[in-house]
């Protein structure tokens, strides 16, 4: 995966849509133009992805039912080339598709018909995952053959790369800080999405099943996540894990 062309730092932030909708298309480029987003916009795959490489966004709001191409693979192709983010917006909600939207590299997914704030509120919260972060987050956690390195926002297994989303690695991390203790549906959204969602808090499985997946021996007897039946989640941490200060050390 490469990285994007730089830019300055007060530079606005890309948004590409991605809707065969000119009505949504329009509604949400004046909405969010209107929040200093710089936005272009493409009612097919293919010029999507010509877009894509021309206009460098920072995130794309991306439609599954496109009518030359199908969003998820669409997600997938863009995030080969960049780190770029992907907010999934579309018709079709069900709980399968949602799966598929995290599972091929989604970073929010969002139902049609949606609330322009629910989505600048989405925007806003996926775009912060890019901030800097402190010399207090920047400890590595240990856990066993487990790295999790908030510095770099990288995550090992055994000297390997775990590929997470952004906010697979936000969810996972946040679990890790708090090992041993027992956390709701309702505290992970709003520590990790960082704002008020609306929608069925079962979103958190959906992330939890696909970490579970990269990092587990078996993702179906976990022993680094456990569910808390009728509460939630806690990351049991093994007896020798530990914090390392600063960057990435060998």
């Amino acid at each position: 995966m490469s990285d994007p062309v730089s830019r300055p730092a007060n530079a606005p932030t890309r948004v590409l849509v991605v809707d065969d909708d000119p009505a949504i298309r329009n509604l949400i480029i004046r909405f969010l133009s209107q929040k200093n987003y710089q936005m272009e916009s493409a009612h097919d795959g293919k010029t999507a992805l010509t877009l894509f490489e021309q206009f460098n966004p920072d995130l794309v709001i991306l439609d599954v039912n496109l009518p030359d191409a199908i969003g998820y693979n669409l997600c997938q192709e863009m995030q080969r080339r960049t780190d770029v983010f992907v907010l999934f917006l579309t018709s079709r909600g069900g709980i399968d598709d949602i799966n598929t939207g995290f599972r091929l590299g989604g970073d929010d997914y969002l139902k049609k018909p949606f609330d322009l704030q629910e989505l600048e509120n989405r925007v806003g919260a996926i775009l912060r995952r890019k901030r800097e972060v402190t010399v207090t987050e920047q400890q590595r956690l240990v856990f066993d053959h487990l790295v999790i390195d908030p510095g770099r926002r990288e995550v090992t297994l055994h000297d390997q790369l775990v590929p997470l989303t952004a906010l697979e690695f936000d969810l996972l991390h946040f679990l890790a800080c708090h090992p041993g203790q027992v956390l709701r549906r309702s505290e992970l959204i709003q520590e990790v999405w960082e704002y008020d969602y609306v929608g069925d808090q079962r979103v958190v499985d959906v992330h939890i099943g696909q970490i579970r997946k990269k990092i587990e021996a078996d993702a179906s007897d976990p022993k680094l996540i456990l569910t808390i039946r009728g509460v939630g989640y806690k990351f049991e941490a093994p007896n020798n894990q530990h914090k390392q200060n600063g960057k990435h050390q060998n």
